[in-house]
């Protein structure tokens, strides 16, 4: 016997349905306030911790199927730990162990969890047909990124080879190429507009820093005055992505911001506090950046992570090395900073169109 677990709702509430079984009614009428709709044939049950300790508790001799919806279900983390919990705690401690950043550590987790919902549950039995089926169900029924494709294949598969050790599994996972997208950039009289709408004086020196010094927003937040180094003007950004140290530029602009922001607001561990003890996070800071793009009325599609891309381009136009920028963004390798090329306009204002010819001889 089973049952199946479903999201209802608005993810308040869990739908159960079952093959007709009188000892499946029996343990579904112990859980407080269960009901059954008789229109839709099936049991609906509350959504609390409570109720899910208890629906587990009652139902430990059978088998619990998850289906996909759960992902909207408020308490969806706590169901799949409960029936998966030594797996996923071993998939953790090979996750953490591999060297990963927090970010990709909870990445891979969330992509593991999605598998499991959408295999219900049939990892050990699972063939390397049901992955290739799942990977389809991501590009065409859901419409995932490339990007977010290949990083759920690598999920899975250091899953299968770290801790089932099924090494098979590892075979034709082809992934699919990632679509080529060049940065969205601003113009310097947007980055002007951006940085003067916004009058908070913390909100407008976190952007002044982004784009003095090409910091992804996951850096802003983590600034401590010890990486300030005001004497060379120049900021340390440590463990970036890839777990290396860089230094990057700090302008004289900048440092003014900074002395007036110091002035008026009080510097513990974090630049940018947040909440308690925590610096600020990521989220706040994307929301600061969308408001003041808003208000200046700037309608390109541009996210935070675009003040980063116009530091890089304006340093290009300016005859910036592309070997600095590649050290003060922390790319390990020249190819991909090349890419701010292909959207420099410093050496388009060179080339002249066939046309513009064509009408100057007429």
């Amino acid at each position: 016997m089973f049952i199946k677990l479903f999201c209802g709702g608005d993810g308040n509430f869990l739908i159960v349905k079952f093959n007709y079984s009188s000892l499946i009614v029996e343990k579904l009428k112990k859980i407080n306030d269960s009901r059954y709709i008789k229109s839709k044939n099936y049991w609906q049950i509350p959504g609390d911790r409570k109720v899910l300790k208890k629906l587990f508790f009652l139902f430990k001799n059978e088998e619990v199927k998850l289906d996909e919806s759960l992902l909207r279900f408020k308490n969806c983390n706590m169901i799949i730990n409960k029936k998966y919990n030594d797996l996923l705690k071993e998939y953790t401690k090979v996750i953490k162990l591999s060297g990963y950043s927090t970010h990709t550590y909870k990445n891979y987790l969330c992509h593991l969890k999605r598998f499991i919902l959408y295999s219900e549950g049939k990892l050990i039995s699972i063939r390397q047909r049901d992955i290739e089926s799942y990977l389809l169900y991501l590009l065409e029924i859901r419409n995932c990124s490339h990007s977010y494709v290949n990083q759920a294949i690598s999920a899975i598969k250091l899953f299968y080879k770290k801790v089932l050790n099924e090494n098979q599994i590892d075979i034709n996972l082809t992934r699919p190429k990632k679509k080529k997208r060049l940065p969205k950039v601003l113009s310097l009289n947007e980055i002007k507009k951006v940085i003067q709408i916004t009058h908070n004086l913390k909100h407008k020196t976190i952007l002044v820093f982004i784009y003095s010094s090409g910091l992804r927003v996951s850096e802003v937040v983590k600034i401590k005055m010890n990486h300030i180094d005001i004497e060379r003007k120049m900021l340390r950004v440590p463990q970036s992505k890839g777990k290396k140290d860089r230094y990057t530029i700090l302008s004289d602009t900048a440092l003014l911001y900074l002395r007036a922001y110091r002035s008026k607001y009080k510097i513990y561990e974090w630049l940018f506090p947040g909440r308690g003890e925590k610096h600020l996070s990521v989220r706040s800071v994307q929301k600061i950046f969308k408001k003041a793009v808003s208000k200046a009325n700037i309608k390109k599609d541009v996210s935070v992570h675009s003040l980063r891309h116009s530091f890089a381009t304006h340093l290009l136009e300016n005859g910036t090395d592309i070997r600095y920028i590649q050290e003060f963004l922390g790319h390990k390798s020249t190819k991909t900073t090349e890419i701010y090329t292909h959207v420099s306009k410093a050496q388009y204002k060179k080339i002249k169109s066939p046309l513009d010819q064509l009408l100057k001889n007429q």
